[in-house]
């Protein structure tokens, strides 16, 4: 018998949540961002899923782009990024792959190559996230000089928005304030909308979206409206309770004995811990299914089990299914009892876990990986 940990993958929920980008923004085109192993759910699988509805693809790295090509995905795959040694470009060149342009390495390093080919070039503009980009100045400059290098074509203007999730809009709307002036003098199609942005600012949809985290099935913003209500989960993470003790009042459970018995207490063992990827400082309280009824965390997440209390729950025994996010719990609900995002949560399953696809294109997960397939319909 196997253990009994796994990710089971909802393909059609990933479908549904890029329709549902694409539906929000009906006059863009959605890119589906991939990044991080599709945010923990599996590049290829998930490209394969959406590969009839997603005219291009975005990945932070251009590993990540080859580990699709090999995948056979055949799609433009953005690098978000742009390339991060200047041999990169004859890779991106090669494999259609379209480069952000952040910084000015990037752009004189694609002046000096030699190619057999312009590449789609994208234009990080830094509108007020301070991380990568230029200031409108430079990004004219940048423009210039693509056009007269020859090797650049397609160019686009981009950028991040680092509040499209808040429900204050002051920033974020000194940031649109900003891309529209530049773009109205640049001319180029613009790609704006993360997720938040996609789901909450119809005023930043553009040429180009990108949805990314709200794709599997979590929604970044602050407060949800109707839009992010609509979004259904993609990863289910499952367990069973692997053992049962019962626990005196005034005895302690798991290192250190932060949790305390404050009754007669029944505890049972799940075969999950952080070693699987679940956080270890998810503290007693963070939410948990067993047989579909909520309890909680009772005790510190150990390296290959954690602790949660059945004591209301006299049906549960050995055996009994614990969802610790996805079907029936929110993954945010988890991550907030973490203190971390749900991103952290889902990017952060390790590769022990077996991923088990469900619906959409199934039957095309990568057949290289250690991965079970369910093909049910």
């Amino acid at each position: 018998m196997s253990r009994p940990l796994r990710a089971d993958i909802d393909l059609d929920a990933l479908r549904h949540n890029y329709q549902l980008a694409c539906e929000l923004a009906p006059n863009s085109r959605s890119l589906a961002v991939i990044k991080a192993d599709a945010y923990g759910h599996g590049a290829v699988a998930c490209a394969r899923a959406l590969a009839d509805l997603a005219p291009a693809f975005a990945v932070a790295t251009i590993e990540e782009a080859l580990a699709l090509r090999e995948g056979g995905i055949t799609h433009p795959v953005v690098l978000l990024e742009g390339v991060f040694e200047a041999s990169e470009y004859q890779l991106a060149a090669q494999h259609d792959f379209w480069c952000a342009i952040h910084s000015e390495w990037q752009l004189a390093a694609l002046e000096a190559a030699t190619l057999p080919g312009p590449i789609s070039c994208w234009i990080k503009f830094d509108s007020g996230m301070h991380r990568l980009g230029f200031d409108a100045e430079q990004a004219r400059a940048v423009k210039k000089r693509l056009v007269a290098s020859g090797k650049a074509q397609d160019l686009h203007l981009m950028t991040h928005f680092a509040t499209a999730d808040s429900l204050t809009p002051d920033y974020f709307q000194h940031q649109m304030a900003a891309v529209e002036e530049l773009a109205a003098e640049l001319a180029l199609p613009l790609c704006l909308a993360n997720s938040p942005a996609t789901l909450a600012w119809p005023q930043s949809h553009a040429a180009w979206n990108r949805p990314g985290i709200m794709l599997y099935g979590a929604d970044p913003l602050e407060g949800a409206n109707d839009a992010s209500r609509r979004l259904k989960p993609v990863m289910t993470l499952s367990s069973a309770i692997i053992a049962v003790r019962e626990i005196a009042i005034g005895e302690p459970v798991g290192y250190a004995g932060r949790f305390v018995a404050t009754r007669p207490t029944r505890i049972g063992v799940v075969a999950c811990g952080y070693g699987d990827g679940y956080d270890r400082h998810a503290v007693d309280g963070t939410p948990v299914l067993v047989d579909g009824q909520e309890t909680v965390l009772a005790g510190k997440v150990s390296m290959d089990m954690l602790t949660v209390d059945i004591t209301d729950l006299p049906e549960a025994g050995v055996g009994s299914r614990v969802v610790l996010w996805g079907e029936g719990l929110e993954v945010n609900r988890v991550a907030a009892s973490c203190d971390t995002i749900s991103y952290t949560l889902l990017t952060g399953i390790l590769p022990r876990v077996p991923k088990h696809y469900h619906g959409g294109q199934a039957r095309e997960a990568d057949p290289m990986a250690s991965q079970a397939v369910d093909t049910c319909a």
